[in-house]
């Protein structure tokens, strides 16, 4: 009985000291979750284009853009670092993409409502090619482009401005979504 009885008491000890321990385990795993959100918040904070993302709606209808933001730091941009007459990704790092809520139509043309990556393709003079493809979540932007995935082509008259975009902005406003990077501005009409 006596041994029964050490048996039973060694349990106890030891499931209560488990259960002692137990919120240890939990502080640490929160304490680990808590290091690597602080860690991903220091690396997006140090990305050298930074992430941006905007939210609003146009024509009543909830539009969402993200996008890596680069800076021009002295460099020669069109032509040269943006190539003209090729395929890019409008942004830095990952593809940019929009996220529209209802059907929409981007320069007098429909698209149904979903995700779609961004890419433009720079022209040295006219209009550029604007391009909605539906595979948004590109982690290597234009290396990861296919052209079979493209929705929607449109062509759109960029403005050269006097006045200089150091880093590259994606706004929500008239006439829908406008581009601004060095002394371009690139207004596409969405309705």
């Amino acid at each position: 009985m006596k041994t029964y009885q050490s048996i039973l008491a060694t349990a106890v000890i030891a499931i209560a000291f488990a259960s002692c321990s137990e919120p240890k385990t939990s502080e640490s795993s929160e304490s680990e979750v808590a290091a690597e959100t602080k860690e991903a918040a220091e690396t997006e904070e140090s990305r050298p284009s930074p992430k941006i993302v905007k939210e609003g709606q146009i024509a009543g209808k909830a539009f969402k853009v993200q996008y890596g933001s680069p800076s021009v730091k002295g460099r020669e941009l069109w032509g040269d670092l943006v190539p003209y007459n090729v395929v890019w990704r409008t942004g830095a790092n990952e593809a940019s993409y929009v996220e529209l809520a209802e059907d929409m139509s981007v320069e007098g043309q429909q698209i149904p409502a979903g995700k779609y990556s961004l890419f433009t393709i720079p022209k040295e003079n006219g209009a550029w090619t604007v391009i909605f493809n539906s595979e948004w979540n590109l982690e290597h932007g234009h290396f990861q482009y296919d052209e079979k995935n493209d929705v929607l082509r449109v062509d759109v008259n960029p403005v050269w401005e006097e006045s200089n975009q150091e880093a590259l902005l994606m706004e929500i406003e008239s006439p829908g979504l406008v581009i601004r990077w060095e002394k371009l501005t690139l207004p596409i009409s969405f309705k």
